[in-house]
């Protein structure tokens, strides 16, 4: 067998990616955020200054002793240089200050950049790769994940950096002092190096999967919250609770994991340097009682040889927060990276919005999962400037893949879709949707006052135009009942609220945006006969004005003489009339 296709080649390639992927992923994160990259540069001047400052107290130090005890020099003798010490601690200590600042501001500017593009970019992929995704490991990823960026700048950029720098000044100063002793530093120094670098696979490893355990745990447990009522009414909330404290259990184990490589890396940093500082404060008293090293100068060896690990030591402890960080920018970055299926004019000229809103599908496709769930396949049909067009069909027929074609959250695959003889995929999504009202079939409500989510559609929107549009979904009647009118509070999601009310509220707060397209997905499937009539009547008036697509599994919700489209398979099979309401 060829040495290249053996098994440890494999690894050893893999393990090379993974550097590479790391390295990439770092060089693009400081590429894409300058002053972050420069304020950090700046704290990390600043603790090398302050390491600075400790090497020139050791040094000074060591020409003190010397002076006092075999020079014979009285403190005022050497008051100078006690106050050139004391300086320089004050110093150091202010720098190292500055330094912790300057990194934090760093962080939290790389933070508040990252938290705003990732929410950006969950808004540009829309609520159809939301669909695809568990909402706690999105959330997850914009709180606690985002968070572990801060050790990662904050502690160890800094230290290796440091653990850089400062053992090749310490060496290079220890060799000015004393050519032997050198020797020592540059046996231990890689040495060290290279286990800690054997020790950080397996904890680059063991971050993962405990990111992966803690981002399912929270995802899981919001589903569980979610489901809350349907897990008792079935009697598995017991079983889901264990569930949680299963993968809680093991998510801790896998903390103590890393936590102890952790400290086995510290551990053997911490031996080998105490062994090779040892080893030269061994070799320095023996030439220094054979003559060949004065004192001053082995004292300042002896002085400086644990500056030159310190660095190593800290980095060792840090890597682990490092891993970490690094873990949550690739998660963050492969959802910054994920392919919108929109497109928009983004540059140049952007079209003026149209002046009609007659619809035209053209042979439209869309499919998902590569193409392996098709949605629609050649849908074709029209709805008139101003008319009002029922869309029927079974469940995963492709109705609310139409809608979202109309709403610019998912484009066609193949065909196109003209609005007002401008085809929609040259139009600005945002400035597009300003134009379309929209009342999905399971609407969503924010935690907040009736009037805060109704004025979501025209927040300029006066009380009385708030009243005239709950008038005109049937929703004013139950709001006036409510402990405080429109400043009641609805809760989260609006659970503080029926269905149908939520639906009612839902219906209001498109009739208030009074847009040119209206789409509706179920509109009346919540409510009673009563208040689905009084809402059908709406329809029908608000539809006088203005295109609407009305999304239903059956034609008879709406009266006759408007154009139905029934549709099967994401095909058009039937146009028509719609049937009269018995």
């Amino acid at each position: 067998m060829r040495r290249g296709n053996s098994p440890e080649s494999h690894v050893a390639s893999s393990e090379r990616s993974d550097r590479g992927a790391e390295r990439a992923l770092e060089r693009r994160l400081w590429a894409e955020h300058p002053r972050a990259r420069r304020v950090l540069g700046l704290a990390i001047g600043l603790s090398f200054a302050a390491t600075a400052c400790g090497l020139a107290v050791a040094l000074l130090l060591s020409t003190v002793v010397d002076r006092v005890f075999l020079g014979s020099r009285t403190l005022a003798g050497v008051a100078g240089m006690l106050a050139v010490l004391l300086a320089l601690q004050v110093l150091r200590g202010a720098l190292l200050w500055s330094g912790e600042v300057a990194a934090q501001r760093s962080a939290e500017d790389l933070k508040a950049s990252l938290r705003g593009r990732y929410g950006s970019a969950l808004v540009e992929l829309g609520p159809m790769y939301a669909r695809r995704e568990r909402a706690g490991e999105l959330v997850h990823t914009a709180g606690e994940g985002l968070e572990a960026i801060d050790g990662y700048v904050t502690r160890f950029r800094p230290a290796r950096a440091l653990g850089v720098l400062v053992p090749v000044v310490v060496a290079a100063l220890v060799f000015a002092i004393d050519p032997w002793t050198v020797s020592i530093l540059v046996v231990t120094g890689p040495v060290l190096v290279l286990l800690l670098s054997l020790i950080g696979r397996r904890v680059r490893d063991q971050t993962r999967r405990r990111e992966r355990e803690l981002a399912w745990m929270s995802a899981h447990f919001l589903d569980v919250l979610h489901g809350l009522t349907t897990l008792k009414m079935f009697g598995r909330s017991a079983e889901q609770a264990d569930t949680i404290e299963e993968v809680g259990r093991r998510y801790g184990t896998t903390t103590m994991d890393v936590l102890r490589t952790a400290f086995q890396t510290t551990l053997v940093l911490e031996w080998g340097a105490t062994a090779a500082t040892a080893l030269v404060a061994i070799e320095a008293s023996v030439r220094l009682m054979a003559g060949d090293l004065p004192f001053g100068r082995a004292l300042a060896v002896l002085l400086l040889v644990p500056e030159f690990f310190v660095p190593l030591r800290r980095l060792a402890a840090e890597y682990h927060t490092g891993r970490a960080g690094t873990t949550a920018a690739s998660r963050l970055y492969a959802i910054l990276d994920e392919p919108g299926r929109i497109t928009g004019t983004t540059h140049g000229l952007e079209p003026a919005l149209p002046s009609t809103f007659d619809v035209r599908f053209e042979d439209v496709d869309v499919s998902f999962d590569d193409g392996a769930r098709i949605a629609l396949a050649g849908c074709s049909f029209e709805i008139p400037d101003g008319a009002l067009a029922v869309l029927v069909g079974p469940t995963g027929a492709g109705k609310s893949t139409v809608a979202n074609v109309l709403l610019r959250f998912v484009d066609p695959d193949r065909g196109r879709v003209v609005v007002g003889g401008r085809p929609l995929a040259d139009l600005e999504p945002e400035q597009w949707r300003t134009l379309v009202a929209y009342v999905p079939q399971h609407p969503y409500l924010f935690r907040g006052s009736v009037a805060d989510n109704l004025r979501l559609s025209r927040p300029s929107a006066t009380d009385e135009d708030l009243v005239r549009a709950a008038l005109a979904a049937d929703a004013h009647g139950f709001i006036q009942r409510l402990p405080d009118g429109y400043a009641t509070d609805v809760g989260e999601g609006g659970a503080r609220l029926s269905g149908g009310e939520r639906q009612r509220l839902a219906i209001a707060r498109a009739v208030l945006k009074d847009a040119p397209l209206l789409i509706l997905d179920e509109p009346v499937s919540q409510l009673d006969d009563e208040s689905g009539s009084a809402v059908t009547g709406a329809i029908e008036s608000l539809a006088r004005s203005r295109t609407t697509l009305l999304i239903a599994h059956r034609p008879g919700v709406i009266a006759a003489d408007h154009r139905v489209v029934t549709l099967d398979g994401g095909r058009v099979v039937e146009l028509g009339a719609a049937e009269v309401r018995s």
